[in-house]
Parts: structure tokens; sequence; C-alpha cells
């Protein structure tokens, strides 16, 4: 949708001063209703206040586990590990309020649709006051270029037609007569009207578009959901094994307060502290490399979300075409003429019969009379000033030899949806009074069509036939072409006839009859470039596209044919308008659950009941708009798709995406980092649950052992694992980058956590670790004297020989880290520069270990010390360790075949 500027006022009658406007309300009526209807603004929502949204950030589900496990660190006499803990949540929902902060709620923007001031008849006398002081049964005085400052009730009117389009998502201003209606915050495109005020405030039409916005929910994203079925499964096993070790430990004979304690520490160290920092951090870059090609995020979630994307209800105007018409082709009865030009540029290579470019030149001079667009220069280039349609009717009159600036109109008629077509009278030759010339649909204007042709316009001899026929034939060509068709026609007018139309007495209906049809316009709003190849990617990934738009069926149908969107082996299309759209959501859903769909003059409430029938059909909706009316659409849809250049401040508050150029295609390159956000989520995910495995393990070993097995690991070290060690590679690979062929399969809704995923962590990278972990401490504590059995020796031997499995640890999850970057190939035939974080957070991994095991003071804090050169050569051996059991996994995995693609699962 385009919102039309707003154009100059039609010709007015000379010297016509028109129906004197009622005299108005009182001083005392005035008070009186505005005591009754209040203020007339739209309702305000009260916004939530800074350190509430904070305080959510702080609060949610995840959150909750990790300040639960801080409490009981706190509880088991680890304060050191309860206050690190509570940074991990308070510096992660920090960084997230800060991302995801908005600047205003769409209801504040709608608000500024509304005029500051307006002119008003009040007692008899004509002020200007404050819109916000308008009450009912004012009377509102307005001219072209005016907002309507509240709902009205027209009470005269000249040549009044209103900018509707942020509304309705039509581009062609409506007419509006005495006793019709004017909403308010749309504009007065041309002419002036008086009116008296219907409805204020909370009562205006753009009031219950306000509270359509509000009410629109937005559906948990697959992320929430899966991240809350995560943490469930993560708090139910960490606290399963924490009462297990409990009972262990009391059992061996432990007192009651230390198996507490100790029970609470494994418990503590099974919670992944660097998950939740690990996650938001790779959302964030998901959404800058977006903001990199043209896509800005607002919510955080909506990054891992359009991945999950399983259909796209697309506008067309300015998104999927680039809103700039052209007139290609122009038939007469003398022949057919075409045009070659760039853009608007009022120069083109023209080519055709003489007789057929001299009757389109005359054509072109009295369709663009009956317009009102412009064109015009600026840095270079041309564009239309006004409606796109109209500018192109200018271009090709300039092409054809007309003049820059056009002799106005005698008279004229605005369109109207009735009877769709507009014209204007002008000046006519030697001994005529005056011409009418009428442009609009073919299908409305070849009927009034009486004559084939003036005197001496015949044929030219060419393949075209002269006459209705052919000028039936041309628009059935035309229309196959994806062309938007007008017809335009002419007769002269009698002088009475002329003189009635210049005073504004004449009615439009019966001056356009018995028309002479002059010929046919083809005009062309070019797709964008990359759309077509788009929409293919789109079908390649599973995507189905529906496009969704205010516009005529037939220009809709015509755009959807040319990209590809229907026709073309696309299956069995559907061209849809939103008036017979079934109300029940089920049987709206089955209808719409197709690729090639196509859907027409669609409102607010229309828009949103799409989207609401195919959630309920399980699919993840993305949901464009530009316009007001899209507002409540975007808000309900799981993400909401606005325009940067052409949209609305409404629609880009309302949505979690703004294109900043605009483009379709820019919309499929977001849902492919989408989905790398989602792959890599899954990567640091094993990740960080191999390093749990590692963690555990002593901690089982203890209890299998009665405790006669000395511990490997203390909780410290495993916090130092979880949020030192481990995060900074599970950062680097949060930032991996889409793989190929990506955009080439459905998209994969399986959960975070699956049966694959589990395996390979529990079954094969985890017990890698694990037994390099163990041999590099039970090698120490052997090099130290220890056997089985009997008494541990000095406390210095058993700090070396958990520095030992504190290294094996780090190390192993070092080749884990490149393990993780694929689930399908060994990591030595992956490009190993290809991600460059991930080198300096092996690097920064190294440094940390370092740190940790010779600093004396961290070392002491943590119950290690420096292993001896034997064990850490046994450590060492972690790293092909974990690559070669990794591969082998992966190899087994391939051969069987059980890499399979998943099925595509409903989020809701």
């Amino acid at each position: 949708m385009s919102v039309t500027p707003r154009l100059p006022a039609g010709p007015r009658r000379p010297g016509a001063p028109g129906p004197a406007p009622p005299a108005g309300l009182g001083d005392a009526e005035v008070a009186r209703l505005r005591a009754r209807y209040g203020p007339n603004s739209l309702p305000r929502e009260r916004a939530r206040p800074w350190w509430v949204r904070l305080g959510a950030e702080l609060a949610h589900f995840f959150a909750l586990m990790l300040w639960a496990a801080a409490a009981l660190a706190f509880i088991a006499g680890m304060p050191q590990l309860g206050w690190a803990i509570a940074a991990v949540v308070v510096i992660n929902g920090l960084f997230a309020f800060v991302q995801e902060a908005r600047a205003e709620r769409a209801s504040a923007k709608l608000r500024e649709l509304l005029p500051s001031n307006v002119q008003v008849r009040r007692g008899g006398r004509t002020t200007v006051v404050g819109a916000v002081e308008l009450v009912p049964g004012d009377i509102v005085l307005l001219a072209a270029g005016d907002r309507v400052p509240a709902d009205l009730e027209i009470l005269s009117a000249s040549a009044l037609s209103l900018d509707e389009s942020m509304l309705t998502g039509e581009s062609v201003p409506v007419v509006r007569e005495r006793g019709g209606a004017a909403t308010g915050g749309t504009f007065v495109a041309t002419g002036d009207a008086v009116g008296r005020v219907a409805a204020t405030g909370v009562s205006t039409r753009l009031a219950e578009i306000a509270r359509l916005t509000t009410r629109a929910e937005p559906p948990p994203s697959p992320l929430d959901l899966e991240l809350k079925r995560v943490v469930k499964v993560i708090a139910m096993v960490s606290v399963t094994v924490g009462a297990v070790f409990f009972v262990v430990s009391f059992l061996i004979g432990n007192p009651l307060a230390g198996a507490f304690l100790f029970a609470i520490g494994v418990t503590v160290a099974l919670v992944p502290e660097g998950l939740l920092p690990t996650v938001t951090l790779s959302l964030a870059m998901g959404a800058q490399r977006m903001s990199g090609r043209h896509a800005l995020v607002r919510n955080l979630q909506a990054v891992e979300t359009l991945g999950s994307t399983t259909f796209i209800c697309t506008d067309k105007t300015g998104t999927l075409t680039q809103n700039r018409m052209s007139a290609v082709r122009v038939w007469t009865p003398a022949g057919s003429v075409t045009l070659e030009g760039r853009g608007y540029a009022p120069e083109a290579a023209v080519s055709g019969p003489p007789a057929a470019i001299s009757a389109a030149a005359r054509l072109a001079a009295g369709a663009r009379a009956a317009s009102q667009g412009d064109i015009e220069e600026h840095a270079g280039e041309w564009r239309a000033v006004g409606d796109p349609m109209e500018g192109a009717l200018t271009a090709l009159d300039r092409r054809l030899g007309g003049t820059a600036e056009a002799p106005a109109p005698l008279a004229g008629f605005a369109f109207d949806e009735e009877r769709k077509r507009q014209s204007a009278v002008l000046p006519a030759g030697a001994g005529g009074a005056a011409e009418l010339w009428v442009k609009g649909a073919p299908e409305t204007l070849l009927g009034l069509c009486v004559v084939d042709g003036p005197p001496g316009m015949g044929s030219d001899g060419g393949d075209e036939a002269a006459g209705l026929e052919g000028a039936r034939r041309m628009l059935a060509d035309l229309a196959s072409r994806g062309l938007r068709v007008l017809a335009v026609a002419s007769r002269e007018l009698t002088a009475a006839e002329a003189d009635a139309a210049i005073r504004g007495e004449a009615d439009a209906v019966v001056l356009e009859r018995e028309l002479v049809l002059r010929g046919l316009i083809g005009l062309h709003d070019p797709p964008r470039p990359a759309v077509a190849g788009a929409i293919r990617q789109a079908r390649e990934a599973g995507i189905r596209v529906a496009m969704v738009t205010g516009d005529h069926p037939a220009t809709a149908a015509a755009i959807a044919r040319e990209i590809g969107l229907i026709g073309r082996g696309t299956g069995t299309e559907a061209v849809l308008e939103g008036a017979v759209l079934p109300e029940d959501l089920q049987v709206l859903g089955a209808l719409l659950d197709r690729d090639s769909v196509v859907i027409s003059r669609v409102t607010p409430e229309q828009k949103l009941r799409v989207a609401h029938a195919l959630q309920a059909r399980g699919h993840c909706v993305a949901m464009t708009g530009d316009g007001v009316n899209d507002g409540p659409a975007l808000e309900a849809a799981d993400i909401g798709v606005a325009m940067g250049r052409s949209g609305t401040d409404v629609a880009r508050n309302a949505a979690d995406l703004v294109l900043l150029d605009d483009d379709f295609a820019t919309i499929i390159v977001a849902v492919e980092q989408g989905r790398a956000t989602y792959t890599n989520i899954r990567r640091f995910l094993t990740y960080h649950l191999t390093d749990n495995v590692a963690e555990l393990t002593p901690f089982v070993l203890w209890a299998l052992s009665a405790g006669h097995f000395p511990l490997a690991l203390g909780v410290l070290q495993i916090l130092c694992l979880d949020i030192g060690t481990d995060l900074l590679p599970a950062l680097a690979l949060g930032g991996e980058r889409p793989s190929e062929g990506v955009l080439r399969r459905p998209p994969e809704r399986r959960h975070l956590m699956d049966g694959s995923l589990l395996f390979r962590v529990f079954a094969v990278l985890g017990p890698a670790e694990v037994v390099f972990e163990m041999s590099a401490f039970v090698a120490v504590l052997w090099l130290g004297g220890w056997r089985p059995g009997e008494t541990l020796p000095g406390a210095g031997v058993v700090a070396a020989a958990s520095g030992a499995a504190f290294t094996a640890v780090v190390l192993g999850q070092l080749a884990n880290a490149y393990a993780c970057r694929s689930a399908s190939r060994p990591a030595w035939r992956l490009p190993w520069g290809s991600n460059r974080m991930l080198l300096g957070a092996i690097g920064a991994e190294l440094g940390l270990l370092a740190v940790f095991l010779v600093v004396p003071p961290v070392a002491a804090l943590l119950g290690q010390a420096p292993p001896p050169l034997e064990g850490f050569a046994v450590a060492l051996l972690a790293i092909p360790g974990v690559l070669a059991g990794d591969a082998l996994h992966k190899a087994f995995r391939h051969r069987v075949g059980a890499g399979r693609t998943h099925p595509v699962l409903p989020h809701h």
C-alpha cells in the first residue's frame, strides 16, 4: 500500500461563493458537550514504567531458575557462587532490556494523525480552535491538504475527494459528496467541504483501530516455548539428581545437614548458568547481521521466529513492486504505440504508425487533464508527485509532445468507487463549446462508448482492428501481460452542458454517455528485481506466500502472475476478495492454507482474521504492512514486518521487523539468518550440555564409591567452566553464518533438546570428555602415590589432580566447540578461518585456563593447582579424543541415513 500525498485542489468556479455554512454551536453548548464527551483525542495506553519492563527481563522462567540456584548457593554457604549467578541474571536482563527497548507504542503514533488546529464555525463566526477541543455537532471547514480532525457528516462539498489509503489500503482518492462521511485521520485530497462532527475521541473509527492494535496480543514465539521446555527439563533433572545425591550422601554416613548442603551444590552445578546470556547475545548478533542487510529487528526473539516462518502474508505496492508506474503501451483505433522510457522521465523512445502516435498524443493529453498527479525532477531523478499512476499519465503526455504545464480544465468529476472513472471538461477547438475527457476502468467505460471512433480516425491497416471489438481484444492482450489498463474516451459537450458543468450543476453520470473511445493505456508497475527469485526461494524453503492487499483484485492478480506468485505451474490458484472471506476461522484457514493465494480489498479486521486463521492451522505467520490499518495484524502475527521507507510510524511501532529498503526479498534474507540463529542455539546448547556431563560425572563416581573416590571437580570450578571458559566459545558458535542449503529445505521445527541432540551429548561428546577428564585426574593421583582403597595423598597432590581434570575439560570443550560447528561434517572438513570469532574465543579460553591454574589466589580459591607434565599430557589428549569420537558418530549417522530432514512441527 502507498500513502498518496495531498494533492492540489481541483478547479473552482470563479466568483461562486458556495452555500454558507451553518452558524454552529454556541459557547454554552460547546462546554456542555465537552463535559459529556471529553476531549477529541485517542485513548492513551498507560505505558509500563521502565522498572516494570526491566523487572520482566529479570523474572522470566529461566531467570527465576537461576535466582533459585543463587539462593540455594547462599544457603549452602557458597556466597561467591550465589553472587556470581545473580550477576549473570542481572547483566543479561540489562542487556535484553536495552536491546528490546521501544520508543513509543503504536497508539501514541496514532494520536499524531489528528491535526493540532482546525477551522470551525461557532456562534455564527469562523474561528480556529485546537482539534482536541472539537465536540459532536461542531461545524468544521475543510480545504485541500487538511487532515480530517474527527468523524464528520458532510453537509456540503465541492470537488471533494479524500485520501483514505492509510485506513483502506486503496491508493486512489475517494469522492465524497453531501450526505457522505469523512473519517478522522484521512486527508482532503481535492476540493473543500463543510462537515458536522459526528464522533470525537474514543468514539471515532481511528480509535477503534487503536483498540484493535492494543487488543491484538502477539502469540508466544517458538523460541519462548522451546526455552521454557528446556528450562523445565534442566530444572527437573537438576532437582532429581540433587535429591538422589542427598540420599546417597546421607546413606554413606554424612550428617543430614552436610548431605543437604552437598545436594544443593550438585543441583546448582547442573544449572547451565551461561546458557541464558549465550541465547540473548546470539539473538543480538543475528539482529546485527540482519540490520546490515536492510532488516531492522525491534524484538530480539523475532530473529529466531523468522527462521520458523511457514507462511508470509505480503503487501503488494512498494513491497513486491517498485511503486513506480510507467505507460508502456497505448492502443488507439488508429494503431498501437510502444514507449520505452526510464521511470517518470519525460523522454522516451516512441514507436508506432504516425497516425497512431498522433491519436495517442491527443489521448494522453485528455487522460492527463482528467488526473491530478504530476512529475518533478529531484537530484537528477524524475519522480511522481501524487498518485504514481497519475504521475505516469503526466509522463506519457510529456513523452508524446505535451507541455510541462498542462492547460487547466474548466471543470471536473473526481474518481469514485461506483463510477470507477474520472473526467475533465476541456476547452474545445474551433467551433466547439467544450470536450469531456474520461479515463477509467475499461469494464465500466467501454460500455458507455457508442461509436467506434471519430471521423477520419479509422484503421491504419495494421494488425489491430479498429473499434470496440479491437479494444476488447487488446484489453485481454494487455491484461495477459500483467499491465494495469485504463480506457480513455471523450465527447463534445453542448453549450448548455458545458455551462452546467462549469457552474457545478451537472451530473457526471449524465454527461459521461455516448462517448467516443480514444484508446487504452497499458501501465506497468515493475516488480522489484529480486522478488521473483525470492518467491522461488520461499517455496524451496517450504514457506507459503500469499498477497494480502487493499488493491483491486485484477491489479493484484496481474502482479502476482508476473512475479510467479500465481500461475506458471504453481498449482491451484485462488484470487479472493476480503468481503467474501468466511467468518469461521477454521473454514478460512482451510481456504487460505495453500500456495498461490491473492486476497484483495482487505480491511483491517479481515487482515487480522487472516493472521488468526493461519495461526490456528499451526502456521508461524509473517505479516507485512505499512499503513495505520495494518497495526492490529502486525501485532497479532508471529512476525510483524513493516516498511521502513513508505511505512507509517504506527506500522513500524507495531512490527517486530522493519524493512529498511521496503523489499520483499529482504524478508527471505532475514528468514535465512533466523534459521541460522536457531541452528546456532542448538549448537551452543549441545556445547553447554556436553560440559554438564563432564561436570556431573565426578559426583556420580563419588556417590557410587560411597565417598571413597575423591571428587575431581568442586562447585566453584564448575561455575568457572560455565560462565568463564565456556562462555566465549559458546557465543562464537552463536555467530556461525548460515550454512549452504539452509533455504532449500522446510523449516526445522524440531525441539531444541530432541533425541539426536541428547544422544550426541550423553553418548558421544560427553563420555569422550569424561574419559580424558578422569584419566588425567587419576594419572596425577597415581603419580602422587595414591592407589584405590588407600588414603588420599597430601592436599597438594589432590589440587594438582583436580587441576588436571579441569584442564582436560577445558581442552575437551575447545575440541567440542569445533565439533559443534556442524551436525554432519567432521571438524577438519570445515573451513577453520570462516568463524574468526571462534578463533579469538579459543585464545581467550586458553588464557583463562592459565589464569585459573597459575595465578595463586585464584587457583587456591578454586581448590586446584597446575598439574605435572604427565597430567597435562593426558589432558591434552582430550582434543583429538573428542574430535575422533565426534567424527565416528557423524560417519555412522551418515551411513545409516540418520541425518534425514526432520518433519515440520506446529508451534501452537
